[in-house]
């Protein structure tokens, strides 16, 4: 009796069950209440239930609000190349194992093991000369990376389609598609890590990466069954084979634009630097990530100097991490004379010009913050040359009075101001100050 008295004079209440992976994404799945008898309604909407429960399976948990604007556009062009790339796939691989003989008699075993053989190991070779040349240089420019990674893709998998048609260069062929397929290895892996830190919003990066591999498994999937219908419809038509070979190409490499084009990025490196720098030193404001990535270049330099008209930007015309042996003796002369800005307040790093052009030579100590500082003074240099002859004397000036308010507005819209993302830096320096018989350090 005195339990029951008790729980009469309690409040009675009504409980709801929700569920979601976040406080912004929850809904309501049953409503608990007691009266006489304990009542349990279920949520009506079952199906958006199951849906979510699935799509837990591809997106990010929190998603949206876990990871950055960008993110969305740029999965889905990514998926939508990557159908295109496993469907293409499928014919490449059909012709290679014909011309390999799968399936005719005067093939040997050994032998087709040998040529796989010789097409892995040479693949393997370039991945690792690869990683040694360009490894390090990757994350200064994801976009452009990842395209040319999926171009160099494309090229491996016609090399694969053309085997056939030259068999007595067969091993040769198919050796320079497995090179060409080994960069796209090691240039789309490390631009994906570059691009997972960009998308990762809660520390998520981890949960980012693994709901990837769920999207590219189900692209995987679904592009090579449809690849095996392809394959199957064009057997044996060489004209309707290549025909849909090169129209997924163009649709390949359209996506991927598309995809990197989505991209964001708020990090700053050579280029995304010198468009930042050259619009403030013009209006005083700093633009915004969205604003800059619509006038960055994707496509490589190559590329870019056929389309565009300005063939000299300001940051072509800036060479950091300059070794000093291979300055010109008249730079050399500048330099050691104290010509100009190499006294700049201790800086640690020397800038010297010739035709123009602008070298950035680090001093051995030098960190992040030094290294961000001397390519933005150098930028100021390159474009005060185009107006003045005394560039030394108000580039100094400028860095005076705007440099710090710059890097603040930077900071403010959003900007990384950590570090500068460039290729690696390997040459460095040391110099001694006569006049003051001190390391300038």
């Amino acid at each position: 009796m005195g339990e029951e008295e008790e729980l009469s004079d309690c409040a009675s209440i009504t409980l709801e069950e929700w569920n979601g992976s976040s406080s912004t994404k929850l809904f309501k799945t049953a409503t608990i209440t007691t009266s006489s008898s304990l009542s349990i309604q279920r949520s009506a909407n079952r199906f958006n239930h199951v849906w979510r429960r699935v799509l837990q399976a591809f997106v990010p948990e929190g998603f949206p609000g876990s990871v950055t604007p960008d993110y969305v556009g740029f999965q889905l062009w990514d998926t939508l190349q990557g159908l295109a790339t496993y469907i293409k796939m499928m014919l490449s691989t059909q012709a290679l194992l014909s011309a390999i003989g799968v399936g005719e008699k005067s093939a040997t075993v050994i032998g087709a093991t040998f040529q796989w053989f010789l097409r892995d190991f040479t693949g393997m070779l370039g991945g690792i000369l690869f990683t040694f040349y360009q490894g390090s240089n990757l994350d200064s420019n994801a976009k452009m990376w990842r395209l040319v990674a999926d171009l160099m893709n494309d090229i491996g998998m016609l090399m694969d389609l053309l085997s056939p048609l030259f068999p007595s260069a067969f091993i040769f062929v198919v050796c320079l598609g497995s090179l060409s397929r080994s960069f796209t290895g090691v240039a789309s892996g490390a631009t994906r890590a570059a691009l997972t830190q960009h998308f990762a919003l809660q520390e998520n990066a981890a949960d980012i990466s693994a709901k990837e591999g769920s999207q590219e498994t189900m692209a995987t999937m679904m592009g090579m069954s449809l690849g095996m219908l392809l394959a199957r419809f064009t057997s044996g038509n060489p004209l309707a084979i290549w025909f849909s070979f090169l129209s997924l190409t163009v649709f390949h490499m359209y996506a991927n634009y598309r995809a990197v084009r989505c991209l964001v990025l708020n990090s700053l490196n050579i280029e995304r630097s010198s468009i930042l720098l050259t619009h403030f030193m013009q209006s005083g404001q700093v633009l915004s990530a969205e604003q800059v990535s619509s006038m960055e270049s994707v496509l490589p330099v190559w590329a870019t100097s056929l389309r565009s008209t300005n063939s000299n930007p300001l940051y072509k015309r800036v060479h950091l991490g300059v070794r000093v042996s291979s300055l010109p003796r008249l730079e050399m002369m500048q330099l050691l004379n104290g010509v100009g800005a190499s006294s700049y307040k201790n800086a640690k790093y020397l800038l010297a010009h010739r035709k123009g052009n602008v070298s950035v030579i680090l001093h051995k100590d030098s960190a992040a913050a030094d290294v961000l500082k001397s390519y933005f003074h150098a930028l100021v240099l390159a474009n005060l040359m185009e107006k003045t002859t005394a560039f030394y004397s108000e580039g100094e000036a400028w860095m005076d009075k705007h440099y710090d308010e710059f890097l603040d507005k930077l900071r403010s819209g959003g900007w990384k101001t950590e570090r500068l993302l460039s290729p690696s830096i390997t040459w460095r320096a040391n110099w001694i100050s006569h006049t003051s018989g001190a390391k300038i350090d």
